[in-house]
């Protein structure tokens, strides 16, 4: 792949899997639900439900997928941006899986510049944010969201493997919804990833285990089954390759 010092000009990189159809955006969404005629619940209502059918609708392409969560605010040449765009590029061109990720900066730029580079899907679930967030350069399909919760559900809905890479409040939210939902068994079995041992293991073993588990026992021993911490490449893409399929059987209820 591209050295990870350089700074790849994506206008140059030619990607077959370049969609070439585009979405309803969050305002389309909106004025299409005003024009219903109904109450300012109904429109809310009416613009969830779009934002959801667009979204899962566009996922059912890829069914075979990968979604990578992190911090919008790291940067090329960064450790974790340029570990986790070798990764994704990994992914892509060796086992021909899309990268999903949430179309940003940082984390989520580094994963789809991976499976960019590596001529691969490269999926966004984009967001307009008054900081941080703006759409990076190196989508093949972008589905534009204002729904914070309904984004988050299209992010998950096909992908065979969920990886967390490091990042703030928001990626701890999904990740601990994520294993919520497979503590109460309201998703099937997914591989979780806590990809970087220096920053999850002080978490999971410094703060999870001796304190929800040991101490108050909030938790139970068998929930930390759920994930896999982990800084190896070649692992991680064992586990992706014997990661179940979920189009049929794997989603949420």
């Amino acid at each position: 792949m591209p050295s990870m010092t350089d700074e790849t000009n994506s206008d140059q990189i030619i990607n077959e899997n370049m969609t070439h159809h585009r979405h309803l955006t969050p305002d389309e969404i909106k004025k299409g639900c005003v024009e219903i005629g109904t109450s300012d619940d109904g429109i809310r209502l009416c613009r969830i439900e779009k934002e959801l059918e667009q979204g899962m609708e566009e996922m059912e392409a890829y069914d075979k997928a990968v979604t990578f969560y992190g911090s919008a605010r790291l940067k090329p040449g960064e450790e974790w941006y340029e570990k986790t765009r070798t990764l994704a590029y990994r992914i892509s061109k060796e086992l021909g899986f899309a990268v999903v990720s949430g179309g940003g900066p940082g984390i989520m730029e580094a994963a789809n510049r991976g499976a960019f580079e590596a001529g691969g899907k490269s999926v966004g679930s984009t967001i307009q944010l008054p900081m941080e967030q703006k759409d990076n350069p190196y989508l093949t399909d972008s589905i534009p969201f204002y729904f914070f919760f309904a984004r988050r559900t299209v992010m998950s809905f096909t992908s065979q493997v969920f990886i967390y890479c490091p990042g703030g409040f928001g990626t701890f939210d999904e990740l601990f919804e994520i294993i919520t939902l497979l503590q109460t068994k309201k998703l099937k079995p997914i591989p979780v990833i806590l990809y970087g041992v220096d920053f999850w293991k002080p978490l999971m073993e410094g703060y999870v285990r001796p304190i929800l588990l040991e101490k108050y026992k909030t938790i139970s021993a068998s929930d930390f089954d759920f994930f896999t911490i982990t800084d190896d490449n070649d692992l991680v893409l064992k586990i992706i390759k014997e990661a179940h399929p979920r189009m049929d059987d794997n989603r949420q209820d």
